[in-house]
């Protein structure tokens, strides 16, 4: 099967604008491009998967298990790329609202320092980051790692994010935002469409 949203992982991304494409179909989509959870490092899977809580320990609010982040992935109009996993995971946690600075700084030392190369962010996918998690407090939508998506696939993309509250005007202004600051990038450049 041929992806209708990209080449590649690098190229793959649904714009923000397109809503009427039902949420199985776009994540159908991104799977022909996207890595399962076995290919994920741990120290990663530590960090992001709720499947490694501890009872009674949460290091990082927010974390959710691969297919639910992948649904984040396309209601936020973001792709696959360094910017967009760093806006896509700040937004998450910045949606339950309950992210204070000191989980900020922690995420941040772990993303930048202890996650493999591949994976850790540099400067500007942090500043991204933040600008992901203080957009998810903003945006008051639901609190994204807590929702059920089993039964909003099929739903288009306009009526779940709707049903979420995910200000998509609030998203348009900060992307034409991030596209001024980092030009150079074509994960920014893209979200105009």
């Amino acid at each position: 099967m041929k992806s209708q949203w990209g080449q590649t992982y690098k190229d793959w991304h649904i714009p923000l604008s397109q809503n009427n494409i039902l949420l199985k179909d776009a994540l159908a989509d991104m799977h022909l491009h996207s890595h399962g959870q076995g290919a994920i490092p741990l120290i990663i899977q530590l960090v992001e998967n709720p499947r490694f809580r501890l009872p009674g320990l949460e290091l990082f609010h927010g974390a959710v298990n691969l297919d639910d982040h992948d649904c984040i992935h396309i209601l936020l109009g973001r792709g696959m790329l360094p910017k967009d996993e760093a806006f896509v995971i700040g937004f998450t946690m910045g949606s339950t609202g309950q992210v204070g600075a000191l989980e900020e700084k922690l995420y941040r030392l772990i993303s930048q320092y202890l996650y493999p190369d591949v994976y850790k962010f540099k400067e500007d996918d942090l500043e991204i980051f933040r600008d992901g998690l203080h957009l998810g407090m903003l945006c008051r939508s639901d609190a994204l790692d807590k929702v059920d998506y089993g039964p909003l696939m099929d739903k288009t993309l306009g009526e779940v994010r709707n049903r979420l509250g995910i200000d998509t005007a609030l998203l348009k202004a900060y992307y034409a935002l991030e596209a001024k600051r980092y030009p150079y990038a074509g994960e920014s450049m893209r979200l105009l469409n």
